[in-house]
């Protein structure tokens, strides 16, 4: 799957979003090493702390399928859905990334439209908490 079919998926998913609270619509798309892609969609609640971002339902979606070898993620945003700039990942998306995926996995930040950032997640995160660190 190439970055940009990965980017369409995210800004489908995007239309899935629950969020009246905000009106910021997110969607992720994330690609398994495999070739199945999960998406996601930010969910908001009223109490807020339970919502939970598009990052994460993509990866809990996966990992309750067994699915643990992720290559990359795109990630959308926008107000009422309108993509007008980066929507990067927030720290705790960040931290299940890391969990998850090595310090080369791929992040698809989209701009605008069909344009995106890649980064890696060790430049999103550096320093990171790792699992290895507990196996010490």
């Amino acid at each position: 799957m190439t970055d940009k079919e990965l980017v369409l998926k995210a800004i489908d998913a995007m239309k899935n979003s629950y969020s009246p609270y905000s009106n910021f619509k997110v969607g992720a798309a994330l690609l398994t090493e495999n070739g199945t892609v999960y998406t996601g969609c930010n969910i908001e609640n009223v109490a807020f702390s339970p919502t939970v971002c598009a990052e994460r339902v993509a990866f809990f979606k996966a990992i309750s399928e067994n699915e643990k070898s992720f290559l990359k993620i795109a990630v959308v945003g926008g107000k009422n859905g309108i993509i007008s700039s980066s929507t990067p990942p927030c720290g705790v998306c960040r931290q299940v990334m890391r969990e998850f995926c090595s310090d080369d996995f791929e992040i698809l930040i989209v701009r605008e439209n069909e344009n995106y950032d890649k980064v890696l997640l060790k430049d999103l995160l550096p320093h990171s908490f790792k699992p290895e660190i507990l196996a010490k």
